[in-house]
């Protein structure tokens, strides 16, 4: 029940605020552009939306995530809140995941307002719409886990654009990490530990092995483990300060 309780507030102030609007905005604008520019949407003939529009859409989730999740603890650590919180009947492991998923939902109606573009393809030819199903569900996933570390960020400063800039930077080198001219720059200028560390967590191959409709129980698996080790991490930062 807490945590339904702070899920409402969250959500609530999302869109009682321009933040969530502009950025949902933005999100569509950038994504649409991609889809019939770059991914030459009417002429190449995409009818799974793979490489069309899907592929495109973890450079714009790893920008965009982190300014919809960058205020979720930091505000509270600016404004002195997650002292009176920690006076209520409330746990931070129910505040945390109330605020994640209430961030979470700000991207799911975000990704789920793309839905012209499912319409336009169905319109056009005979997709298979099982395989873009699960691209919407891989761009979810996406989307969940940078806000999970965002939220990770978030925990560590009251500055929120100092969460936005950590985090965008870590998102974008987890997508970028599996590219093989970014893997050849690592392997070169880093250690291999780290290197091979960077390479293990990218995100571009579970994403697009479900973008290609394969929904595979290690891509659940990876998602789901970033995402759980993120609260978790989070909840043990803000309890310590607290203590």
């Amino acid at each position: 029940m807490n945590t339904w309780t702070i899920y409402k507030r969250e959500l609530s102030s999302y869109f009682s605020h321009p933040i969530a609007y502009a950025v949902i905005v933005v999100f569509l604008l950038i994504s649409m552009i991609f889809s019939f520019t770059l991914g030459a949407f009417l002429d190449v003939g995409d009818a799974s939306l793979t490489y069309s529009f899907f592929a495109y859409l973890p450079f714009v989730l790893m920008v965009l995530v982190p300014a919809v999740g960058m205020r979720l603890m930091s505000e509270e650590l600016r404004s002195g809140t997650i002292e009176l919180l920690g006076t209520m009947p409330v746990s931070m492991w129910s505040v945390i995941l109330g605020k994640f998923l209430a961030a979470a939902t700000v991207w799911l109606v975000a990704i789920l307002l793309t839905f012209p573009i499912w319409i336009t393809v169905n319109w056009l030819g005979d997709p298979d719409n099982l395989t873009i199903f699960c691209g919407y569900i891989g761009a979810f996933l996406v989307a969940c886990c940078f806000l999970a570390i965002t939220l990770l960020v978030s925990a560590f400063t009251r500055d929120q654009v100092i969460c936005l800039i950590v985090s965008s930077a870590i998102c974008i080198l987890i997508v970028l990490g599996t590219f093989d001219s970014f893997v050849r720059v690592f392997a070169k200028s880093l250690p291999q530990e780290v290197s091979n560390a960077i390479t293990a967590l990218g995100v571009w191959d579970h994403f697009l092995s479900l973008a290609r409709g394969a929904f595979r129980i290690q891509d659940a698996v990876w998602f789901g483990s970033i995402i759980v080790a993120c609260l978790l991490g989070t909840s043990a930062i803000v309890s310590a300060k607290r203590a």
